[in-house]
Parts: C-alpha cells; structure tokens; sequence
C-alpha cells in the first residue's frame, strides 16, 4: 500500500474545499484521493511540468488567477484578484476544488481569509488561521487588507455552497 502524503500547508478549509502549497510527486498519490475538478493557482511561477502532467492525466483543469497578458504579467493581491478567486471558490459547479500558491502561505492565506469574513467569522479567528500557514513570517499588509476587505464586493452566486 502506497504511502498519503498531503502537499506543503494542506488543509481541509470546507467540504470538498482544499488549501495548500504547490505539490510535489509525492503528494500525488494523496491529490488522487480528492477526486479534484479544479486547482485555483494564486501565483506567478511556473508550475512544475510533471505536475502540470499530472493535472492533464487526471483531467483536472487549471485555474490561473491574478495574470494579466495584455500588461504586466502578474498582478500582486488585489481586491480584483480576490474577487475573482472568491468566484471560483463560490462555484459549487468547480468542486472539490484546491487553492494553492508557492507554499500555502501569503496569497492563499489572504484568499481564505476574505472567505472567512465573508462567512462571518471574527477576526481574530481569520487572523489566527492566517498565522498557522505562515508560520514566523506574518504579513501585516496582510491582515490589514483581510481586514478592510469588503464583503459587499463579492457577488454570491444563486446556488451558493451550502456553507456560506
């Protein structure tokens, strides 16, 4: 029997909702047993090409969002670029679903914790479940943006998940 082992940074944030870091092979065997139907992917790097691979065998596509190709390439976490992850994950119609950056931490961090505010949560919950992913390197520019994000903003879809 193969061994599970979850990416950087894995977590159960809703049902069939995931966060992480960016997997390696070793975490395949685990990312199989989620059935994925998306991958939402928070950051500019480009992603390993066994993993790009590994989401084509199993028919799982990718969702890149914060790229602009008509301007700069990346564009830095943004009010727009939160809305338009918070769309995704709002989508039931994408699940399960994985969010993911480089390791799990800055812009996935800021990403569920809009979506935390969003289902009411208090701060200092959001802000607590922000500094279990990012360990020692807390930004505060951060948290303030989780802070001042404006749930008004977010267009909730007819058929929301049934956790919001």
């Amino acid at each position: 029997m193969g061994s599970f082992i979850p990416p950087i940074n894995f977590s159960w944030v809703e049902e069939d909702l995931y966060r992480s870091g960016v997997p390696n092979e070793l975490n395949y065997p685990f990312l199989e047993k989620l059935n994925l139907r998306k991958v939402l992917y928070l950051a500019p790097d480009e992603l390993p090409p066994q993993y790009l691979n590994f989401l084509d065998d199993h028919e799982i596509e990718l969702v890149p969002v914060g790229w602009n190709s008509e301007q700069t390439p990346w564009i830095p976490i943004s009010e727009e670029v939160v809305l338009a992850a918070l769309d995704v994950i709002l989508d039931t119609a994408n699940y399960p679903l994985h969010v993911m950056c480089n390791l799990g931490r800055h812009r996935t961090g800021t990403v569920i914790g809009c979506l935390r505010k969003l289902q009411q949560w208090n701060l200092t919950s959001v802000l607590e479940e922000y500094r279990r992913y990012v360990g020692g390197k807390v930004r505060l520019l951060n948290e303030q943006f989780i802070e001042l994000f404006d749930v008004d903003l977010v267009r909730i879809p007819e058929y929301p998940p049934p956790w919001l």
